[in-house]
């Protein structure tokens, strides 16, 4: 099936409600279509999801073989993948990983999304400049986004040198509310299927979709990706505050033959009976009293294996500090205090290798967070790790006994 490469000159340029709308739309007429996401990004994905009614894979050009990227993106319907920053942006030194490297890998044409809210005729050297800047990257059209009127929009038509395959006006309903981390998480949207209806009709209305479909390319036809476990049976905490679990894992060790139930901390579930506990990353600081007053889901960690990543990490530690300086016990696995009453910021790719424990071996991985630590004592889980650029940092995460964690995220055995 085809599929297209949605991309931006920058960060901020609307291309999440962008495409949330054009998937949307697609959706309403009858076209059956999917989003991806270039990156890692968790939040994202989960409003393509709600868009289109179908899964939304990640597709990390930086961290995945061009194989596994290949079979994630196969599927049925026409596929729209959501750009990062920039056309060209990605990890330093040279923007590998960036929404272009896509292009590549998958021979996709790109349809450049323009902030053209403060421009008119120089909307044409900026077009002209990544449409030349990789005789091995094809953007194919453009679409121009957040229009101030039809004489606006009549001097940015006449300017570019591409196709315009539609013209999206300015409105105050297609902004979604944000946190530290990106996007108020799909779940927690207080009307998001009214938000998305209203951006599928703007889309409709100014997009013309017919256009954009016929500039979508064939994507390879390989096989989704078998991922070996790290757990036969596996118990994965997901709700609120436990929400940042990669579907391209979660669904490569279903299909290699491992069980995953679900349970709910927030709901004070106990872990169900399972051969690893994992705690994945969300954002546990803003429920950490809940969190620590669930003491059935507390208890039942105790004295099994259990990982966690980045949230579920500072879950596993002796205590959280909110934001507002109150400091909630946590499950006492791993001699970890964290803090968010004073931020900063962690970001990047890893590769980390860990000798022992259920994700034993070398990653690649990303970190970002803005949790302080004040207290980390005891082995180190990875003892191995280098930024993006190869150079080295500190060993990562703790191990104690059968708990195991760390702030990273991880996303392909490398």
């Amino acid at each position: 099936m085809p599929g297209l490469i949605l991309a931006a000159p920058s960060s901020g340029a609307g291309k999440t409600t962008v495409t949330l709308g054009l998937l949307r739309a697609l959706r309403d007429r009858g076209t059956p279509v999917r989003g991806a996401k270039s990156g890692p990004d968790y939040i994202d994905p989960r409003f393509h999801e709600a868009a289109s009614g179908a899964p939304c894979p990640n597709l990390d050009a930086w961290a995945m073989a061009p194989e596994t990227i290949g079979g994630l993106a196969a599927g049925p319907g026409l596929l729209l993948i959501e750009g990062a920053m920039g056309l060209f942006d990605g990890a330093p030194p040279d923007g590998r990983g960036a929404g272009a490297d896509l292009a590549r890998m998958l021979s996709l044409p790109v349809i450049l999304i323009v902030d053209a809210a403060r421009m008119a005729q120089s909307v044409a050297p900026l077009v002209a400049g990544f449409a030349g800047h990789d005789p091995d990257v094809r953007v194919a059209g453009v679409i121009l986004n957040r229009v101030g009127s039809a004489r606006h929009e009549a001097m940015l038509r006449r300017a570019c040198p591409l196709p315009v395959l539609g013209s999206v006006p300015r409105d105050a309903q297609l902004v979604t509310p944000s946190r530290h981390l990106g996007l108020v998480q799909a779940e927690e949207h207080s009307d998001l299927d009214a938000f998305l209806t209203h951006a599928g009709r703007v889309m409709a209305d100014h997009v013309d979709l017919d256009a954009l479909a016929g500039h979508a390319a064939p994507l390879p036809d390989a096989p989704p990706p078998r991922i070996d476990p790290p757990a036969q049976r596996i118990a994965l905490a997901r709700d609120a505050a436990f929400a940042f679990a990669y579907p391209h894992l979660l669904d490569g060790w279903h299909r290699a033959g491992a069980e995953i139930r679900t349970f709910s901390p927030l709901a004070d579930d106990p872990a169900p009976a399972a051969d690893l506990v994992l705690l994945p990353g969300g954002y546990p600081e803003l429920h950490a009293g809940r969190i620590a007053a669930n003491g059935t889901f507390l208890a039942s960690l105790r004295d099994r294996p259990v990982f966690g990543e980045c949230g579920g990490y500072m879950v596993m530690g002796d205590g959280v500090v909110d934001a507002d300086g109150h400091r909630h016990a946590m499950a006492g696995l791993l001699r970890l205090e964290t803090s968010f009453a004073a931020r900063r910021l962690h970001l990047g790719y890893r590769r980390a290798w860990a000798e022992t424990g259920p994700m034993g071996g070398c990653w690649a991985a990303h970190e970002f967070h803005y949790a302080t630590v004040t207290r980390e004592e005891g082995a180190p889980l990875f003892t191995q790790v280098t930024d993006a650029e190869g150079t080295a940092l500190a060993p990562a995460g703790l191990r104690q006994g059968a708990a195991s964690g760390s702030f990273l995220h991880l996303i392909t055995r490398s």
